[in-house]
């Protein structure tokens, strides 16, 4: 029997979330729906994450056209998912249930077929409810665990920690604690279970052991998500193909590669090797790649790398027999588990395609792309740039510290501004977390959830004020005002459901977004009264045209007109 594989590419969201900020407009994304409807891919992620904010903030653009314009070109071919994070949903403090219900119920009932439900503690309490809501809703719960590693600490941090008594954790990330997480999501409902490598950390021969032993904990599919940014992205999804996993996350060329995912067409090479179909029509994939790529040229201002890759179709075109064997090899070393050769290969490979090198500072830092450049951004912009080094070096502190989060987004960018914090305030002579983020305070204390190590009680005293682990409370929350908008025509500012969620979870760039909407509307009204009012003067004049002088005084005499036609 055929093996099969699922795949669901990631291009209209997370693809164009990592290569280009999120910029792809309405315009550039209808010009390529008419092609993904035929190529036929499992699933297509196309909303969330960055999606929602940025289509209002940069391109002035509904993020529920968005959706509604692509459920109507896609139909049933391929499903959509999204992205959602838990009680947080987009912000960093938990929602009520009344925002949760309400994001995901309208986001099935606009066209989502599956959510990816993740939280970026892995407090899988933080999860539960979304999954209720989803299934209520008739939709697919994906849950994810995000992928971390244990922070790494130098022979001096250790020797330091050694002589002053402080006990450094023991692993915390094992393979068996997200064996654990995804038997307990299983339980709670998760149709499929996801590893969501967001940094692309775990290496080769670890995905293909998680997936494997997954596969043996759990009866749900497995998808495997990874990018490609410290090199290991290819490598780790062949090894994930090989040890039996059931859906892949994948960019088309154009959009693949560095810090997205692995591209579809370079995975369809090794399944055709390995004898596995994944039902993709991959001509269809080609002519949507060459789309994609005049796409990327209208998008230049963002893409940091412009490295594009080669034109390829994995059908028609044949490979030099250098390259063929490098695939060989590679599902050779990927069966054999050696997993230096295999990323010897892949990056043999990959430089042939053209994709970027791995990115060896990320790799070595072990922390998200994201996360390094915006350390680096915030250095820069204090000119302390040349303290970088110790700042990588200090964030498996602040982690601990801090309970040892995962290094996702919004985690990792709070774990990443505190460490500069924390290392300006020793370069200043000052006492450590002399100066602390909102977010970060909150972090400790607990209002985001567990954290998988309980912070030390004097350490949140000292950074919350309560030694007691404090949960946000949402009964505390307050709905954003709705005003009347007297100006454009006494119209609420948010006249739907689904506007009233953009003002919950976005308000301050909804606010802005909403208020335009309803000027142009307006200006719209307007503009469609003046032109009814011209097109029934000119109607009427040339009745009053028509007439003898006499018909005219007459009717001007009797008040049928009310103006001069004359």
């Amino acid at each position: 029997m055929t093996k099969k594989l699922l795949i669901r590419d990631l291009t209209l969201r997370d693809g164009q979330q990592s290569k280009f900020a999120t910029r792809m407009n309405q315009q550039q994304v209808d010009r390529v729906l008419p092609l993904f409807q035929k190529a036929n891919f499992y699933a297509m992620e196309v909303w969330g994450g960055a999606v929602p904010d940025s289509v209002m903030r940069f391109l002035e653009e509904n993020p529920w056209t968005r959706l509604d314009s692509i459920k109507k070109a896609i139909g049933e071919t391929s499903k959509l998912t999204a992205l959602s994070r838990g009680r947080n949903l987009f912000g960093y403090n938990p929602y009520p249930d009344t925002v949760i219900e309400g994001f995901n119920r309208k986001s099935i009932e606009n066209g989502i077929d599956i959510m990816r439900i993740f939280d970026a503690l892995n407090d899988l309490s933080n999860m539960e409810y979304t999954i209720k809501v989803v299934k209520e809703n008739k939709g697919m719960t994906d849950c994810a665990i995000c992928y971390t590693v244990d922070p790494k600490f130098s022979k001096k941090q250790r020797r330091k920690a050694f002589f002053s008594g402080k006990r450094l954790p023991k692993a915390v990330f094992t393979l068996d604690y997200y064996y654990d997480k995804a038997v307990e999501l299983e339980k709670m409902g998760a149709d499929i279970i996801t590893i969501k490598d967001m940094a692309g950390l775990i290496p080769p021969s670890l995905s293909g052991e998680l997936v494997r032993g997954l596969k043996e904990r759990v009866s749900v599919p497995i998808d495997f998500h990874t990018h490609c940014t410290p090199g290991y992205g290819l490598a780790s999804v062949l090894m994930a193909i090989i040890n039996g996993v059931d859906i892949v996350d994948t960019n088309i060329m154009n959009f693949a590669g560095g810090t997205a995912a692995p591209a579809y067409e370079i995975i369809h090479v090794f399944t055709k090797k390995l004898g596995i179909e994944t039902g993709v029509n991959v001509d269809v994939v080609y002519e949507v790649n060459k789309e994609l790529k005049e796409i990327r040229e209208e998008l230049a201002e963002y893409d940091s790398g412009k490295i594009f890759p080669i034109e390829f179709h994995p059908e028609k075109d044949t490979l030099p027999a250098e390259i063929n064997v490098l695939f060989d090899k590679a599902i050779i070393f990927a069966k054999a588990d050696k997993e230096e050769e295999l990323l010897e290969a892949i990056h043999k490979i990959e430089k042939y395609f053209n994709f970027p090198e791995p990115n060896e500072l990320v790799k070595n830092a072990e922390i998200p792309g994201g996360m390094y450049s915006n350390m680096l951004s915030q250095l820069k912009t204090l000119q302390l740039d040349h303290l970088l080094n110790k700042v990588l070096e200090t964030i498996p502190v602040v982690r601990i510290d801090s309970g040892c989060p995962p290094l996702v987004t919004p985690t990792s960018q709070i774990v990443g501004a505190q460490t500069v914090n924390y290392v300006i305030d020793i370069n200043k002579g000052d006492p450590v977390y002399t100066n602390t983020s909102t977010q970060f305070v909150n972090l400790v204390k607990g209002s985001y959830g567990k954290t998988p190590l309980p912070v030390n009680p004097d350490f949140r005293e000292k950074i919350a004020g309560s030694k007691e682990e404090i949960s946000y409370n949402t009964d505390n929350y307050k709905t954003q005002d709705n005003p009347i908008l007297e100006e454009y025509g006494s119209v609420k500012l948010a006249k739907n459901e689904e506007e009233e969620l953009l003002l919950e979870l976005f308000p301050s760039v909804a606010i802005s977004f909403l208020k335009k909407e309803k000027q142009k509307q307006y200006e719209e009204i307007i503009l469609v009264e003046e032109e009814e009012k011209q097109r029934k003067f000119l109607k009427e004049k040339a009745d009053y045209d028509k007439l003898t002088e006499e018909e005219k005084t007459e009717r001007l005499l009797h008040g049928l007109y009310n103006y001069n036609l004359s």
